[in-house]
């Protein structure tokens, strides 16, 4: 089984390029997605949070807005809620593994470089595009305002350096270019597979 992690910062395209893998027949592990089932009613968070955050639990749910609202009033929230999360993200992407019997096993990991993931992949692709290009697409979602764009930007790791220590890099500009680089790097990990 080799493992690809998939990263990219905030509107680089990532959530379109995993599509496009499992699209090729790829298992996709997301991590966004991992967090949601957490978060949710029943969720393996959701007593975790109970305790150290109560005011973040509003009907057996976490509450992402009332967790932003807590890291706003309280610097050192952030790191407490990862201290919750980060572990229980990992028992969800192991158990995935365990079940999984796919070739090539795609993980979407926004964080990879930053919580040291990487060391656990056997490759890493990083989705990447114009800075004007992102702030447009991220922009036209409608969520939020050019300040908390860049604020999310400036905690994530800057794209180039991303790139750099990535075994790939997927260039989203067009789909159709995008797909043509998903498509090579499933032949090239195919090949490494075959020579294993």
């Amino acid at each position: 089984m080799f493992l690809l992690g998939l990263t990219g910062s905030i509107g680089m395209g990532k959530s379109t390029t995993a599509a496009m893998f499992a699209d090729a027949g790829c298992v996709v592990w997301d991590a966004d997605a991992a967090v949601h089932r957490l978060y949710a009613k029943g969720g393996a968070a959701v007593p975790a949070f109970a305790d150290a955050f109560p005011e973040a639990v509003i009907n057996d749910e976490v509450s992402r807005p009332a967790l932003k609202t807590i890291i706003a009033n309280d610097p050192n929230a952030l790191k407490k809620i990862e201290e919750i999360v980060h572990p229980l993200v990992g028992q969800d992407r192991a158990a995935f593994l365990e079940n999984t019997t796919s070739d090539i096993v795609v993980l979407d990991i926004p964080l990879i470089f930053e919580t040291g993931g990487n060391k656990r992949m056997d490759a890493v692709a990083c989705v990447t595009v114009s800075a004007e290009t992102q702030q447009e697409r991220v922009m036209a979602r409608g969520t939020m305002t050019l300040e908390q764009f860049e604020n999310i930007r400036s905690k994530q790791m800057p794209n180039d350096e991303k790139c750099a220590l990535s075994d790939y890099v997927i260039e989203t500009d067009t789909l159709e270019h995008a797909r043509a680089q998903v498509l090579a790097i499933i032949e090239d990990i195919k090949g490494k597979l075959t020579h294993a």
